[in-house]
C-alpha cells in the first residue's frame, strides 16, 4: 500500500516539473532569441517480482524443492531526469533599429559523439570573469557607446574586446564585420559550440560552458556557415500551439496520480478506522 503512495507521488512531482518548465516557455514566446526547454521523463529501474515456495516431492526422505515462480515486474515511479534546450532556428523579423542583430544558421557539423548539431553565439563579457553566450540580438548602446544586451554586458568582437562606436549609425554586412562611414572598426564576435546540450542554460537567455573555458570563435570553423542581418531580431522558437496541448496532457496526468492518491487514502482510511477496529 505505502509503494502506491511513494509511485503516485513521484508521478505527480514530474509532471508538476513538467508544468513549470511548458509554462515557462510559454512565457517568453515573445522573448528573442530564446529556446524551448525539453523535458525527458523516465522510470526508476524496474523490480522483478518472483513467488518463492516449496515443492514435496514424495520421497522416504521427504525431499523439499525450493522453487520461484515470477510474477512480473513492479515499477517504483518515475522522475524527471534532465531538462535540455532545443536550439533550432527562430523565426526572423524586422525591427527597423540598427542595433538589432539576427544571427542566422547556415551549415552546423554534427558532433560524432553525441550526435548533436552545433549551433553559434553571440559573445558576451560575464561580469563575474569569462564569456557569456546568447541568441538574443537585442543590443543597445550605453552611455559610452558601448554596445551592450539588454542586462548591460558588453557584446564582444572577434578579438574579445569591446566594441565601442559613436552612434548608432553604422552598418553590419552579413559576415560579421561592422563598418562606419565604410571604414571597418570591428568584427563581431561570433562563437561555435559542437555540443550545445553541455551548455549551462541561465537566466535571460544567456548560455555558459560547464568548466568556464571559452568556446572557440565561429570565424574559419571548419563545415560552419553562418550570417548575420542589422535591424532584425530571431523570435523564440517556442511552438504555443504544441506547448499549450503538452500543457494539458501534463495537467491531465498530474490530476490522474491525484486521484489514484487520493484512493490510496480512502482505502488507508477504511483499513485504520474500519477493519482495524473489528
Amino acid at each position: 500500500m505505502f509503494k502506491g503512495f511513494y509511485t503516485v507521488a513521484t508521478g505527480m512531482i514530474a509532471q508538476q516539473r513538467k508544468t513549470e518548465i511548458l509554462t515557462n516557455n510559454m512565457a517568453n514566446a515573445n522573448t528573442p532569441g530564446f529556446k524551448a526547454d525539453q523535458s525527458t521523463i523516465r522510470s526508476f529501474p524496474d523490480l522483478l517480482l518472483s513467488a518463492i515456495g516449496d515443492t514435496n516431492i514424495p520421497t522416504e526422505k521427504g525431499l523439499n524443492i525450493r522453487n520461484h515462480d515470477p510474477i512480473g515486474a513492479l515499477n517504483t515511479g518515475v522522475y524527471l531526469q534532465e531538462t535540455l534546450a532545443n536550439y533550432t532556428q527562430g523565426s526572423i523579423y524586422e525591427t527597423s533599429l540598427t542595433t538589432d542583430f539576427a544571427l542566422i544558421n547556415g551549415t552546423m557539423p554534427i558532433d560524432q559523439e553525441s550526435g548533436q548539431t552545433g549551433t553559434v553565439f553571440f559573445r558576451l563579457e560575464h561580469p563575474e570573469d569569462g564569456e557569456a553566450y546568447t541568441r538574443n540580438g537585442n543590443f543597445t548602446l550605453d552611455g559610452r557607446g558601448y554596445l551592450v544586451n539588454s542586462q548591460g554586458l558588453y557584446v564582444l568582437s572577434n578579438t574579445g574586446q569591446r566594441i565601442q562606436l559613436q552612434d548608432d549609425n553604422f552598418q553590419l554586412s552579413q559576415d560579421g564585420n561592422i563598418y562606419v562611414n565604410n571604414q571597418q572598426v570591428a568584427t563581431l564576435g561570433i562563437s561555435f559550440s559542437a555540443n550545445p546540450d553541455e551548455l549551462l542554460k541561465q537566466d535571460n537567455g544567456l548560455f555558459r560552458t560547464v568548466d568556464g573555458e571559452n568556446l572557440p570563435t565561429a570565424y574559419g570553423q571548419e563545415g560552419v556557415t553562418f550570417a548575420m542581418q542589422q535591424s532584425y531580431l530571431e523570435g523564440s522558437n517556442v511552438d504555443s500551439a504544441q506547448s499549450m496541448t503538452d500543457l494539458l496532457t501534463a495537467y491531465r496526468a498530474f490530476e490522474a496520480n491525484q486521484k489514484v492518491l487520493q484512493a490510496y487514502d480512502k482505502s488507508m482510511d477504511k483499513a485504520v478506522n474500519e477493519i482495524g477496529r473489528v
